[in-house]
């Protein structure tokens, strides 16, 4: 059966990468194991609460607001940058995973901060629903209470699509001055369009537990494990910042 994740990471091809051996060893490269990819996931989920520790502490404050400052397009390029640079060269992981991690703690670290500024308690509130939805759902994945059919794939593959044409749609109205009001303001219609796309990117992560699971089962290489990894942290990250917006327009 073909293995699909709607997270852009996270593809069948991925898997059928041909990882060289390292030179001056002839010993056959070791496959790729779960712990492995829990092990990885952890130290970048690490790596990001960290740097976003750092951001948070160093954003400047200006008579009590948050100032975005210039180097979080640092964060925000880099960050961009490498998940191309990975998603095109999946071998590339193990090296472009950890940076990528960096980039986006900046740019978490940032706006946590600014929310925080605004609406007092609730980051602690959306990391507490990030790691209760993670798992929620990795405990509904393997008690196989949901199981990824071939239709529940396709239609959260569609639903993703769904959401960043509507994403892109509301940058490209924004950059002339217009906007689309239901994706950024509170009242009813808003907030019912955030819990559907958390709806959506919660649901990705049920993808990408299968994927994983498919990838170890098919006997991927051990450096895919870094990719993995990778693409489970994608995933995180828009969770977090979905049910960001959705805890402000509540606030609202």
């Amino acid at each position: 059966m073909a293995v699909r994740s709607s997270n852009p990471a996270l593809n069948e091809k991925v898997f059928s990468v041909t990882v060289p051996p390292m030179a001056g060893t002839t010993e056959r490269r070791s496959t790729m194991s779960l712990d492995g990819v829990v092990q990885k996931s952890f130290l970048l989920l690490a790596v990001l609460v960290l740097t976003g520790a750092v951001a948070w502490n160093l954003t400047p404050r200006v008579d009590g607001a948050v100032r975005f400052p210039g180097w979080l397009f640092i964060g925000l390029l880099g960050g961009l940058g490498l998940a191309v640079l990975t998603v095109f060269r999946p071998h590339l992981a193990n090296r472009t995973a950890i940076p990528y991690a960096i980039c986006e703690g900046i740019v978490l670290g940032v706006i946590s901060a600014a929310y925080e500024w605004r609406f007092e308690g609730i980051v602690v509130q959306a990391v507490g629903l990030t790691v209760g939805v993670f798992a929620l759902l990795l405990f509904l994945y393997a008690t196989r209470i949901i199981r990824v059919t071939e239709n529940l794939r396709l239609g959260i593959v569609a639903a993703t699509g769904a959401v960043m044409v509507v994403y892109l749609v509301s940058f490209v109205v924004r950059m002339f001055g217009g906007d689309v009001g239901f994706i950024h303001e509170g009242g009813a219609v808003g907030i019912l369009f955030s819990l559907v796309v958390v709806t959506i990117a919660s649901l990705n992560l049920v993808l990408d537990f299968d994927f994983i699971e498919q990838g170890v089962e098919r006997g991927a290489p051990r450096a895919m494990e870094w990719y993995a990894a990778f693409g489970l942290l994608v995933t995180l990250v828009w969770l977090y910042l979905e049910l960001l917006r959705l805890l402000s327009k509540l606030r609202k």
